[in-house]
């Protein structure tokens, strides 16, 4: 952000219990409801100064899906094990034997999407 008076860059601190190096967004993620968290923002070419306090009046938060964090975790490792395979004969192999799966999977529907 810039100075509303001069155009300069402003520094911003989050505050007052928080180290220097606190950014305003996990101030705001780690802030317990009711906490006040204040905000001050300092020109030093022109001396301008703004605090803001902001106060935290709910929390609502909403639990990840179970399954995709698991299937990602899987994506996750099997990429990580094909990124270690040199050969190019064993990763088309292994390809052709996960498609040849796909092609049999019986809980696959018309409706997944197919990529090649």
């Amino acid at each position: 952000m810039d100075c509303p008076a001069c155009g300069s860059p402003v520094t911003l601190e989050v505050g007052p219990d928080r180290p220097l190096s606190t950014s305003l967004s996990d101030a705001v993620l780690a802030a317990e409801e009711d906490e006040q968290i204040e905000v001050t923002r300092d020109c030093w070419d022109c001396g301008w100064h703004e605090t803001r306090a902001l106060r935290v009046t709910s929390i609502d938060t909403t639990a990840g899906d179970g399954t995709a964090v698991e299937r990602a975790a899987l994506i996750d490792e099997i990429t990580d094990e094909l990124a270690s395979i040199e050969s190019v004969g064993t990763l088309e192999a292994t390809l052709a034997a996960i498609r040849r799966q796909r092609d049999t999977d019986p809980a696959r529907t018309d409706t997944d999407d197919v990529t090649e």
